[in-house]
């Protein structure tokens, strides 16, 4: 039976790492990779169908997958040679992204005095404001992660141009609802954020609903389509809909 030691620092990806008492890291690689967060995804959904005893809550961030277990129910010995099976039984690069995704179309607003840097970013891209627009709403990206910030989606990713460095100045504060370009990413803020990154768009969309029985309204996996929209369009829709300023969702298959 392997120690938490025999665990430690493998050679290659994917592994498992122990992280404190009651943790576990599957990492799928150490850098910002598509194929990693598809397989960190696919495994997660694996993990959660098999309904582990002892694991109590498993999370993705952008290219690995953590488990929270109750070590009274298993350790990190046992749990480490599961993750192996479970590993060594696919190409988890190659698996599909899990079911019961969705779809969301969200309407924004893109540049003006509501997203004031969509004229800056875009420069720094190689772009019109006009092509830049168009580069963002072409197709959906997907919620790699949520984190940061309650409810704070990481969605890619964009084309390598978006690679953009981030701003010398912190921005003191940008809304809640800001759309934010940010390493091939765009992030809708939550809440109310200061931020390093480039503020291109604004959206009516609540990210964190703390009063309602889902939280997050968005989750690991699903996709997001922008669609532009005029400031007349905008205020209207966040009048009609102060949840979700115009959203809507549908199932992916």
């Amino acid at each position: 039976m392997p120690s938490p030691q025999d665990i430690v620092a493998p050679a290659r990806f994917p592994h498992a790492v122990p992280m404190g008492l009651s943790g576990m890291l599957v990492r799928f690689s150490d850098l910002m990779d598509d194929a990693a967060n598809r397989a960190a995804l696919a495994f997660r959904a694996a993990v959660e169908a098999e309904a582990w005893d002892g694991v109590e809550e498993s999370a993705t961030s952008l290219g690995s997958v953590f488990l929270r277990f109750d070590p009274q129910l298993t350790g990190h010995a046992a749990l480490a040679e599961r993750v192996a099976a479970m590993l060594a039984g696919r190409d988890w690069y190659a698996e599909a992204l899990p079911t019961g995704r969705r779809l969301w179309h969200i309407p924004a607003l893109f540049g003006g005095p509501e997203a004031p840097q969509l004229e800056e970013a875009a420069s720094l891209a190689g772009l019109s404001p006009e092509a830049a627009v168009a580069d963002l709403t072409a197709r959906p990206v997907r919620v790699l992660t949520i984190g940061f910030a309650p409810g704070l989606p990481y969605m890619g990713f964009l084309r390598k141009h978006w690679d953009i460095p981030r701003q010398t100045e912190l921005t003191p504060i940008v809304p809640a609802g800001s759309v934010i370009v940010a390493v091939r990413q765009l992030i809708i803020f939550p809440i109310p954020t200061p931020t390093g990154w480039r503020h291109v768009g604004q959206t009516g969309f609540r990210g964190f609903r703390p009063e309602a029985d889902s939280p997050f309204p968005l989750r690991a996996g699903d996709e997001v389509q922008f669609h532009a929209v005029s400031a007349d369009k905008l205020d209207r829709l966040r009048g009609e809909d102060p949840d979700g300023g115009g959203a809507w969702s549908e199932a992916l298959e």
